[in-house]
């Protein structure tokens, strides 16, 4: 068994790519407000929000546990809505040598679809595939079309 890997899923964004990328850019800070089950707490550390580079400390909470992570924005494509944190302290070091999640938004046919990537390297070979963050990262994404849609 591989210590690296890769997981994808795509979710329909029904409130609209744009939202939720504009969102998760310049500010993370609210998605605490939009997902308060799966998001505790959005704090910046260095930088500025949305900027490549600035560090953000997340409190979160994954299969019924509190957890923490520092990231690093390690890039943002406007034409592609997409972003990439990838994770340097917190929880998720304790399992994997090396954690990045990523999303893009592409349209296809009037739909707007949210793709997350997770890539990592696990410790050792003990250590389990990431799915359950993938889960959370469609919950989240869900949260924020729910919190859309209620709003319009």
């Amino acid at each position: 068994m591989g210590l690296k890997g890769k997981l994808t899923a795509q979710i329909e964004m029904k409130a609209g790519g744009d939202l939720f990328h504009e969102l998760v850019r310049y500010e993370p800070q609210q998605i605490p407000n939009i997902s308060p089950t799966t998001i505790q707490g959005c704090d910046l550390h260095e930088g500025d929000w949305g900027n490549v580079g600035s560090v953000y400390f997340w409190k979160y909470t994954l299969d019924g546990k509190q957890g923490v992570a520092k990231d690093v924005i390690e890039s943002i494509d406007e034409e592609k809505k997409s972003m990439t944190f990838k994770v340097i302290e917190g929880d998720l070091m304790k399992l994997y040598k090396a954690f990045k999640v990523g999303f893009h938004v592409d349209t296809h046919g009037g739909i707007d679809l949210v793709t997350w990537t997770l890539e990592y390297e696990k410790l050792n070979d003990d250590v389990e595939e990431p799915l359950s963050m993938l889960g959370f990262c469609i919950k989240l994404a869900k949260d924020v079309e729910a919190h859309h849609l209620k709003a319009t």
